[in-house]
């Protein structure tokens, strides 16, 4: 696939490419710098060698002797001062001491720089090719010179008199660069060995690396790639879901913004999914992969979550797991239910009244206008619904009375008797209805469902309502088989749940969680009180909940309309 002229290799090949490259040319820039330290070293090795075997013929009584007399009695530069130098004992020294050392050269000069002993006879009694002055002037040296003889690395230290630090002459070793360079032929061959192996196991990484490299990238191109990973954040951070993904390992690779609003996790890549600050709801339904959408609650939001596997070419590649927020439309389910809940209190107040003006008219109509009078007189005492529900007269809000009838009536069809405590005294008008309509509604709920199972005359439940300035305090008691005692701990545990199976969308066991999230939202709580006492007339459990500000005096209210009203006016 070519793209604006160039060939879009796959990453593992590029991968494969660039190691092939960089081990060649660590390879190369390793083996010069092996080169250039190696030839140094041997050439400081050879220099040190030509210094101690120069300091070793200089240290010659013999050669100390010779060049002192020399130095002190100079003879003419000619061919009898050659001839006697060829034959004398100095040149023999130079001679033997070179051929046992296996050096190039060995050369003796006097203080003139007059060669006394030299491999080459016809240079005996010349001057030296190279500068002399500084052994000359008692030092030592090691040069890397050309001389007559060729290239050589060449150790020269000062000749002294016997018994006399005076210098009389010099010594001049020299080994061929021929022997350095066979030397280090030698150990770079053996360095191009090693190169090789090494250069060897690093192709065959390479190799393995492009094939894990090929497995890792699904054999996808660099550019692909690309557009993946651009398409990725366009649509995961464009759509209005939250996504989580985690790898075969249970470890979180993505995270988009409406997944870390709705869950508040923050986006830590390579981090195990049990550590990122998911709810056990929520990250039992991830680990499950469970696709079946559940009803959550993360804070201040209520949400539906749904997981799955993700599998390509057979091979597991993680989880995704899917967050859609229900906050909205929980809260207008609830209003919902109120509604229909009124609905269901006036359908039933109709009827109720029909049936009494129906017999108020019969009455009438047989002219028992006595009879007729005392039955309107009874039905303006009792209010509308007052026969529905004993107690009720205690409240006034006639949202909770409406509430309360409706759920009378849907307990007498289950069998179970709903009653009014008779502590019970709400004075004043609701502010919030729908957060305390579903608090109380859920608490009714469990406990007409808890006293409906049991077996037995008695299938009772008892809710009391205490009104305290703004606050509401609400006591649900039934008659029930109670908590068990290993159920009591998890029993406000989001997803725990004693009912059975249901077909509910998102399951069961979100109710008391849920009413325990608003009642602490207002400021309040729920908690069991009892989780059931034998000795007791309702022997089940026994819920109490406090919601502060969801009251208002009457009195205050009514005072509010009627100052509306005259400003309208």
């Amino acid at each position: 696939m070519a793209t604006r002229g160039r060939i879009d290799l796959r990453l593992a090949t590029q991968v494969l490419v660039l190691q092939l490259v960089v081990v060649a040319l660590t390879s190369i820039v390793a083996f010069g710098m092996f080169a250039a330290f190696t030839r140094h070293r041997i050439a400081d090795e050879y220099g040190i060698r030509a210094l101690d075997v120069a300091r070793v013929v200089a240290l010659a009584p013999a050669v100390r002797a010779g060049v002192a007399g020399y130095d002190a009695n100079p003879l003419p530069v000619g061919p009898e001062f050659r001839a006697e130098l060829e034959s004398g004992p100095l040149q023999a020294i130079a001679a033997e001491v070179a051929q046992s050392t296996d050096v190039l050269f060995v050369v003796i000069t006097d203080s003139r720089g007059l060669r006394l002993a030299h491999p080459n006879s016809n240079d005996l009694g010349s001057p030296v090719s190279t500068d002399p002055a500084r052994a000359l002037a008692g030092g030592e040296e090691v040069l890397d010179e050309i001389g007559t003889l060729g290239p050589a690395v060449t150790g020269k230290v000062p000749v002294r008199a016997p018994n006399s630090d005076r210098v009389v002459g010099e010594i001049s070793v020299g080994i061929s660069t021929r022997d350095v360079r066979r030397q280090l032929d030698s150990s770079l061959r053996i360095c191009a060995l090693l190169g090789g192996v090494a250069l060897l196991v690093g192709v065959i990484g390479s190799i393995l690396l492009e094939r894990r490299w090929r497995g890792l990238t699904l054999g996808l191109r660099p550019t692909e790639m690309a557009e993946m990973v651009r398409g990725q954040a366009a649509v995961l951070h464009g759509v209005g879901e939250g996504v989580l993904a985690a790898d075969a390992d249970w470890r979180t690779t993505f995270v988009n913004d409406e997944a870390m609003r709705l869950l508040q996790v923050a986006y830590l890549p390579g981090r195990p999914v049990a550590e990122i600050g998911l709810t056990p709801r929520v990250l039992d339904v991830f680990l499950a992969a469970d696709s079946t959408p559940t009803l959550a609650t993360v804070g201040d939001h209520i949400v539906v979550v749904s997981a799955r596997r993700v599998i390509r070419d057979g091979r597991d590649l993680g989880a995704v797991l899917v967050v859609r927020d229900r906050t909205d439309v929980e809260s207008l389910t609830r209003q919902l239910d109120a509604v229909q809940l009124m609905s269901t209190a006036l359908r039933a107040q109709r009827h109720e009244f029909a049936n009494r003006l129906h017999l108020l008219n019969g009455l009438l109509d047989a002219r028992h206008v006595d009879e007729a009078r005392q039955y309107l007189a009874d039905l303006l005492g009792s209010g509308p619904l007052g026969s529905a529900v004993p107690g009720i007269d205690a409240i006034s809000d006639p949202y909770i009375q409406a509430f309360l009838a409706a759920k009378a009536a849907g307990a007498r069809e289950a069998g179970v008797t709903l009653t009014i405590g008779e502590n019970t005294w709400v004075a004043g008008r609701l502010t919030l209805p729908v957060e305390v309509t579903t608090v109380l509604g859920n608490l009714l709920d469990n406990a007409i469902d808890a006293t409906r199972g049991v077996s037995g005359d008695v299938k009772e439940v008892e809710v009391e309502l205490l009104q305290d300035d703004s606050t509401l305090h609400i006591v649900v008691a039934d008659s029930g088989a109670g908590v068990e005692p290993g159920f009591v701990d998890q029993l406000f545990t989001e997803g725990a749940t004693t009912k059975p199976a249901s077909g509910i969308p998102g399951g069961r066991g979100i109710g008391l969680t849920l009413s325990r999230q608003l009642t602490r939202g207002l400021g309040g709580d729920l908690r069991l009180s009892s989780p059931g006492e034998p000795d007791r007339r309702l022997c089940g459990a026994e819920f109490i909940a406090r919601l502060p500000g969801v009251m208002q005096d009457s009195d205050v209210q009514d005072s509010d309309v009627f100052e509306e009203a005259q400003w309208e006016t």
